[in-house]
Parts: C-alpha cells; sequence; structure tokens
C-alpha cells in the first residue's frame, strides 16, 4: 500500500468538501515551485489555467462566503461540484494505479468529500440563521485557513493527513444523527417562519 498516495488522494478529496478552489490553488502551486511533487496526473493543477481559473473562483467564494443567504445557496450548488471534484482528485492521484483502485479511489474520496462539504454546509447554514455576520465571518476565515494549513501538511506529510481524515470519518459516524436531528430543527424553524399566512394562521398541509 502507498501510503503517501492514498494520504493525498484521501486528503485531497478532504479538503475539496470544504474548499475545493483553495484546495486546488494551494496544491498547484506547490507543484508549479517544485515545493513537491504530487503524485499521479494531480501534476495538472499546476497548470496556468487551472490555477487561473481556480483562483479566480476562490476569489469569488471568499466573498460569497461572508454573504449569508447568498453563502446558503452557494453550497447548495457546490453539493454537485465539490463532492465530483473530491472523488476526481482522489482517482487522479491513483492515475498510475491498476483501474480497480482508480474506481474505489474515486468512490471513497467521493464519499469523504461529501461527508465534509455536508458537514461545512450544515455548520454554515445553522450559523447563516443567526442575525449577526460575526459568525459567518469567522467561520468563513477559519475554513480557509484550515484548508491552506492542512493542504500544506498534506503535502509534507500524507501519512498525518491521511491520519486526520480516518479521525473525521469516524466522528463523521458520530455525528450523523447530531446533524440530522439539526437539520429537523432548522426545517421546523423555516416552517414557523414562513408556514403562516398573512392574517397569522397555519397553512394546512
Amino acid at each position: 500500500m502507498d501510503w503517501s498516495t492514498l494520504g493525498v488522494a484521501m486528503g485531497s478529496a478532504w479538503l475539496s468538501g470544504i474548499n475545493l478552489y483553495a484546495t486546488v490553488v494551494t496544491l498547484g502551486l506547490l507543484q508549479k515551485f517544485s515545493f513537491v511533487k504530487l503524485p499521479g496526473e494531480l501534476s495538472v493543477l499546476s497548470n496556468g489555467w487551472v490555477l487561473g481559473i481556480a483562483g479566480v473562483m476562490y476569489a469569488v467564494e471568499f466573498v460569497a462566503d461572508k454573504i449569508p443567504a447568498v453563502d446558503s445557496a452557494w453550497d447548495a450548488v457546490h453539493t454537485f461540484i465539490r463532492v465530483p471534484a473530491g472523488a476526481i482528485m482522489a482517482a487522479t492521484a491513483f492515475a498510475d494505479f491498476d483501474p480497480t483502485v482508480k474506481t474505489i479511489a474515486m468512490i471513497v474520496g467521493g464519499g469523504v468529500a461529501l461527508g465534509s462539504h455536508g458537514l461545512k454546509a450544515t455548520t454554515r447554514l445553522a450559523a447563516n440563521t443567526s442575525p449577526e455576520p460575526v459568525s459567518n465571518i469567522a467561520l468563513s476565515i477559519g475554513e480557509d485557513l484550515f484548508t491552506f494549513g492542512s493542504t500544506i501538511l498534506m503535502a509534507v506529510s500524507p501519512v498525518a493527513i491521511l491520519v486526520l481524515v480516518v479521525i473525521f470519518i469516524i466522528l463523521m459516524i458520530w455525528l450523523v444523527p447530531k446533524i440530522y436531528r439539526t437539520l429537523r430543527w432548522m426545517m421546523r424553524k423555516f416552517r414557523s417562519l414562513f408556514g403562516n399566512t398573512p392574517d397569522g394562521k397555519a397553512v394546512e398541509s
């Protein structure tokens, strides 16, 4: 088992679920300036076009993340971007391996990206319901710093990031019921806010 490749594959999938564009930019720059040699075909991230587009999208996300309503919509849309991208990143890291290994990496990577994206989106949605903007902005900046720092850690020590991913998976298994209860609470809150008619009577379903 190539633990370094596995660490980069799962780490890049995990971080893509949190902030795809920051992950791509950081890995691409590290590869471009020869601070690290990425496994498989992940070296494509150092391509000027890839870096440029990812950089622009990161700048857009940086602003969107600070506006609660926009942030929630952005996260909803990016369910269909971060998760597939995380799966592709994991498979690309194993490009030199057997197709079966690449397929397994894609499936597991997609699951890891879905988990990190789901936790991020749920946490931010809860923060976005707060009337004050400080918590949302603080979370946004914290996510960026965490992504940049963890991506650098992944490049320096892939095994260390793999350990963090395993801990995250265990934590997710424990958190799933709590996330489910939080989502139900939020749905009830939204219904109480928008489920009334102008005269104050509840809308019958």
